[in-house]
């Protein structure tokens, strides 16, 4: 049985609001490990840019919260890799994160030591930043969080269950 016939046979009970939140991980565990790495960066950008999730930056903020020190710091660096060039005076005009501006500076990233000094209100405040400046950083983090697909249920259960949506219909 291939990823999207299995995805077919697990999406009712997700998309029906019949699936607890433990099986819904658990379907979303079983897809993510077969599902091809595009579809699953497709899925996740659909969830980002939903009207019917919470905001992009909002998801990355609660999900930067819930995530490990070293997560926090990839997650991070993934955002201002997006910003190119003008991480720097992004960083310099939000409130938490001005001190990262030097490390930047320096050609490094982001340390999970750091990383973990920064609350998901700043995160919620750079990534609203970033998206204004590069659209595309929804996609580039997207591709970041279909790398590490343990972080996409930290999303929360409406995020996750869109994407599994988005997934049964690529696979179609």
């Amino acid at each position: 049985m291939g990823w999207a016939d299995g995805l077919g046979q697990m999406l009712p009970g997700v998309l029906g609001g019949k699936a607890s939140e433990a099986d819904l991980h658990a379907a979303f565990d079983k897809v993510a490990g077969a599902v091809p790495h595009g579809a699953l960066a497709d899925g996740i950008s659909h969830a980002f840019n939903s009207d019917q999730t919470p905001p992009f930056e909002q998801m990355l903020g609660g999900a930067f919260g819930q995530a490990s020190p070293d997560q926090k710091a990839a997650l991070l660096n993934q955002v201002l890799a997006g910003l190119g060039p003008s991480a720097g005076s992004v960083l310099g005009s939000l409130g938490g994160l001005g001190g990262l501006a030097g490390v930047l500076g320096g050609g490094g990233s982001v340390s999970a030591a750091q990383a973990q000094q920064i609350s998901p209100q700043v995160i919620e405040g750079l990534a609203r930043k970033a998206r204004e400046i590069n659209p595309g950083i929804v996609d580039a983090v997207s591709g970041f969080y279909a790398k590490n697909p343990q972080l996409v249920k930290m999303l929360g259960a409406s995020a996750l269950a869109m994407v599994m949506g988005k997934l049964s219909k690529a696979g179609q």
